[in-house]
């Protein structure tokens, strides 16, 4: 008998093996493409413990796919990183979105079945931990041989990832490739990258080639942002209709942001029929989904209410879920609602901490909100440092009504030593844009705070901010007028400014009123007219107009005598503690020998 030499012998051997391990990826990819995973499974596991790269990469496919055998992610990676170093492009690809996404490792999520590697990127809407420079270091691999997956994915990476590694010239010529090649997402990445260099309407109209071109093979990136430029007609014409298809096609294969604008489409009728329910409903989709836009918009539907009364409930848990997402806006609308109770309850602290956050991303407005909230010491030490800062370098800056909070904080020493000469230093400034800055400034003038006191130049600001119609500054210009401070006394014309301020509810100008129709100033006495205008002010606690008033009843100074009601009045101006109001009383005669009946005094109710 003859023996086959030992090294003959393993050659032979080995030759059989490669022979029907390539015999079992054949029939294993037939299987497969049968829909018979778990028969085809166990063939792709022999092929590829013969070290064909092809069957290791299918291989871990099915691991990664729970292709006939439960999910491992870290099955699948090891036998992609086997095939990949093996050279074989596909898998150094996928591998390569694998780390992109933070799916390199045991700890990450399943990926899409069925689908490629750049298509895996560029659909998913989150990764967890990315590996970047292992991403880059297979990415570059498979681009360099050709693959555009590989080629998209790499551009992705140089142009979305750390900067170290980034280079967007260098990404925008593989997404070039790439689109060229056919891959959409090298398309869209491609058509992204020129909208960050387009010049000319060669230009604009190439990335909206690109743009189509991704949108047609139905990513949904490409559908939303296409339609956003059809919308507009920025490279493309604007056509509505179209716009509002895009969005549909973009809302139903799962983008947010997709969703958010085709629910508004629908919700105000904007290139497809007005639907508001349905509308409504993608809104909520895309909220849910996270998107913050969408759920302050839900919000904004419950606040206006529409044919039904607002639901500010509702609307504060969408405006909450927005605000948590970071928008901005929904973010001071949660501390407007804590700060008036509407849908929520009423707590100016927790507005305060909610215009904070809104004001650190930016919002000028809730900036001032929290201002005002120090300024009412309604907000933490911590708030009113802050508060300060901000409107001292925004005044710093320029900006004319933080010149004029900043120098409030300065006059009440809110987050800073009280400073009055600067307070009117910076109130100066803002005196040239703001009117409140007009008339504070004014008064500081008046009265020599902070500055060389100066009557004449103070009725001259105070006089500017009541032009506008400022209610504070018209009362203070009459009283001003009344007294000829700071210029000729002019009874008529501060009756005017006090008639204006009054008809506008200001107690004390309707007091004023009254005390300058009464008589012994330079007008027409008419003491009737007065006596109404007393009673407008004292029926809102003006303490003066409740003396006057119940002096004139008791008197008969203006035809009109009531000792019953003139009590009532009185002893409400003497419990805010008038002296003069207890005085009048004292002249009244005690209140069982008046004749006025008992509901005299009812009358006017308490």
């Amino acid at each position: 008998m003859t023996l086959t030499p030992p090294a003959k012998r393993t050659l032979a051997d080995r030759l059989v093996g490669i022979t029907s391990a390539q015999a079992s990826l054949r029939r294993a990819k037939g299987l497969a493409g049968r829909g018979q995973a778990a028969r085809a499974f166990p063939l792709f596991a022999r092929a590829a413990r013969s070290g064909i790269a092809e069957a290791e990469f299918r291989l871990a496919r099915c691991y990664l796919e729970s292709a006939g055998v439960p999910v491992s992610r870290v099955e699948g990676v090891r036998w992609l990183e086997r095939a990949a170093n093996r050279g074989f492009v596909e898998a150094q690809a996928v591998l390569a979105a694998l780390y992109v996404q933070g799916l390199g490792s045991p700890n990450g999520a399943q990926s899409a079945p069925g689908t490629g590697a750049a298509a895996t990127l560029f659909m998913a809407n989150e990764a967890s931990d990315p590996d970047f420079v292992r991403g880059e270091k297979w990415a570059r691999r498979a681009a360099e041989a050709g693959s555009a997956d590989g080629q998209a994915i790499l551009g992705f990476i140089l142009s979305s990832g750390p900067e170290q590694i980034r280079n967007l010239d260098e990404a925008a010529r593989w997404y070039e490739l790439s689109a060229e090649a056919g891959c959409p997402q090298g398309a869209l990445g491609y058509a992204l990258s020129l909208a960050n260099r387009a010049q000319d309407e060669e230009d604009h109209a190439k990335l909206a080639r690109h743009m189509r071109h991704a949108a047609d093979a139905g990513l949904p990136t490409a559908q939303y942002l296409l339609g956003m430029m059809t919308e507009r007609g920025a490279g493309v014409p604007q056509d509505l209709n179209a716009a509002a298809q895009l969005y549909r096609h973009a809302a139903e294969n799962g983008n947010r942001n997709g969703q958010a604008r085709w629910g508004l489409a629908l919700l105000e009728g904007r290139g497809v029929e007005r639907n508001a329910a349905e509308g409504e409903s993608w809104l909520r989709r895309a909220a849910l989904g996270g998107d913050p836009e969408a759920a302050a918009l839900v919000g904004d539907l419950y606040a206006k209410g529409g044919a039904l009364p607002p639901n500010y409930a509702e609307a504060a848990i969408w405006f909450r879920r927005a605000a948590e997402a970071g928008h901005r806006g929904a973010t001071r609308t949660m501390g407007l609602l804590h700060l008036t109770g509407a849908g929520t309850a009423r707590d100016p602290v927790e507005a305060a901490s909610w215009f904070r956050r809104a004001a650190e991303m930016g919002d000028r407005t809730s900036q001032t909100e929290l201002g005002n909230l120090v300024l009412k010491g309604l907000a933490s030490p911590d708030d009113q440092l802050k508060t300060r800062e901000w409107f001292e370098q925004a005044a710093e800056s320029g900006d004319l009504i933080a010149a004029f909070n900043f120098g409030l904080c300065l006059a009440e020493g809110v987050g800073i030593e009280r400073d009055e000469r600067r307070a009117a230093q910076w109130l100066r400034r803002a005196a040239d844009g703001v009117v409140n800055a007009q008339f504070l400034y004014g008064r500081m003038l008046a009265e020599g705070r902070g500055v060389e006191a100066d009557p004449a130049g103070g009725r001259a600001w105070i006089a500017r901010a009541a032009e506008t119609g400022m209610v504070d500054a018209e009362v203070t210009l009459a009283e001003m007028m009344v007294n000829g401070r700071g210029g000729p006394m002019d009874h008529a014309g501060a009756l005017a400014l006090f008639t204006k301020a009054a008809e506008k509810g200001h107690a004390g100008a309707m007091f004023s009123v009254g005390a300058l129709k009464g008589g012994g100033h330079d007008v027409a006495t008419d003491r009737p007219a007065a006596q109404r205008w007393f009673r407008a002010a004292a029926e809102r606690g003006h303490s003066y107009a409740q003396m006057m008033l119940g002096r004139y009843l008791a008197r008969g100074i203006a035809n009109e005598r009531n000792p019953a009601e003139a009590r009532i009045w009185l002893e409400r101006a003497a419990a805010q503690g008038l002296a003069e109001a207890k005085a009048e009383l004292a002249t009244l005669p005690p209140p069982a020998e008046t004749s006025d009946p008992p509901a005299a005094r009812a009358a006017v109710g308490d």
